[in-house]
């Protein structure tokens, strides 16, 4: 190979004849070094040796961005990496992939929580569900809502969310300071909301710490630290419940409740044992007068089916057929959706006082047993998690269990002091004297 001496007017000057694939010019000071041009790319310095009896060539980079002297610097250090043994392509793949992992964990740092919550909302659902429950979901997403919107009862507009304020940290950074700092913050607002937040980021983190692309930037306990859980509030487990003495002035405040449809789903949240939220999506395609059968939707499997009582056939027949749910309402779901308020009066004039509308719920559980029922199909009844403990517990079919829930129900019926014609009928509920 013939070498000249480099020059600024020789390194801009060189071309590639058109008809050549690619053309070479040699210096000759740096040993090894070239420049390379075609006749469509642009010229690139080069380094030509040979290493372990092989020829092996590296681009160094353009003459605009390489002076001839930075040039031929880094031929003779290459030089001098292939007489010490070592293979400077090697050494040059080694650099890159250091640098790319470098940006990779650049970038892995830089992951806030607000990049991968949509994906926790979106992949995250719980194991052995298809997805996440409709009202689980609406408060995962009320949670970290940014707010600033317009409100939907009252003036003004809505407060962020508690969880909000997490997603602009990255996601290595949340750590048992970071959190505590945070829910310090939130629970000056409303301790409890904090706690629940605070319940809701530890799923999160339990699901991203599973995930391997997020598993070393989450630190799974964070959530757990002593510092947090000693800041939480007591988790008093609510015992409220209809007393057998107090069914009676219950029954007759619900039922002289002016919003019937409110009066009716009270009184069906105590004869079935439901959660509130599974009886106020019923619709009437759910419930068949034929076969006397409910269809709910369950916490635990995606429906259940129980038996439908005489009594609560009766009463849901007289309920008018304004819309496909069972417990219309004039509101933007179509159904009922809050009945605090009515069931206050009921409770005011019957002088209750800390009956929750989950307390009907327990009070069917109570009354159940003093009926008489088994504890396993009061529990199927009422969606409980099959559990072996109690009464070796065995799933009933619904025939199975409609002889149970009736008695249930004549019970509660008994204490309240209704009579009513089990044969008449449905709509049309007919007092026995």
């Amino acid at each position: 190979m013939a070498k000249i001496a480099f020059t600024a007017g020789r390194v801009s000057g060189f071309k590639c004849p058109p008809d050549k694939k690619q053309a070479f010019m040699w210096d000759v000071t740096a040993p090894g070094l070239g420049l390379r041009a075609t006749p469509a790319g642009k010229p690139a310095y080069v380094f030509q040796a040979v290493y372990q009896g092989k020829d092996i060539r590296i681009t160094i980079g353009s003459p605009t961005a390489w002076s001839i002297p930075d040039a031929q610097a880094k031929a003779r250090e290459l030089q001098r990496l292939i007489d010490e043994g070592k293979d400077p392509r090697g050494l040059k793949r080694e650099a890159l992939a250091a640098d790319a992992a470098r940006q990779v964990d650049a970038d892995a740092q830089a992951l806030t929580v607000g990049n991968v919550w949509p994906l926790y909302l979106a992949q995250g659902k719980p194991k052995r569900r298809d997805a996440w429950k409709p009202g689980y979901r609406a408060d995962l997403e009320a949670m970290a809502a940014p707010g600033g919107v317009e409100k939907k009862r009252g003036k003004g507009l809505t407060r962020p969310g508690p969880l909000f304020p997490l997603l602009a940290l990255p996601l290595a950074s949340v750590n048992e300071d970071s959190l505590k700092s945070w829910f310090d913050r939130e629970a000056q607002g409303s301790k409890h909301q904090a706690a629940r937040a605070l319940m809701m980021f530890r799923g999160f983190l339990r699901w991203c710490s599973a995930r391997p692309e997020y598993r070393k930037l989450t630190d799974r306990d964070a959530g757990r630290a002593a510092a947090i859980v000693e800041s939480l509030p007591s988790n008093i487990r609510r015992t409220d419940a209809l007393e057998s003495a107090q069914v009676p002035g219950w029954w007759a405040g619900v039922e002289q409740l002016s919003n019937r449809t409110a009066s009716v789903y009270l009184r069906a949240l105590l004869l079935t044992g439901a959660r509130r939220e599974e009886l106020a999506a019923m619709k009437w395609a759910d419930v068949d007068f034929q076969w006397r059968k409910l269809t709910i939707a369950d916490k635990v499997e995606a429906t259940r089916t129980i038996p439908l009582s005489p009594y609560l056939a009766q009463l849901l027949a007289t309920l008018p057929r304004t819309n496909e749910f069972v417990f219309a309402s004039t509101g933007k779901a179509g159904r009922i959706a809050d009945t605090r308020a009515s069931h206050a009066k009921a409770l005011q004039s019957a002088s209750i006082e800390g009956l929750t509308i989950h307390g009907l719920r327990r009070s069917f559980s109570l009354l159940g047993e003093a009926a008489g029922a088994p504890a396993g199909a009061i529990a199927q009844v009422m969606g409980h998690k099959p559990s072996a403990t109690a009464e070796g517990y065995r799933p009933r079919s619904v025939d199975a269990l409609r002889p149970f829930l009736e008695q249930i129900e004549a019970h509660i019926l008994a204490l309240a002091g209704v009579q009513f014609d089990p044969k008449a009928e449905p709509g049309k509920l007919r007092a026995v004297m």
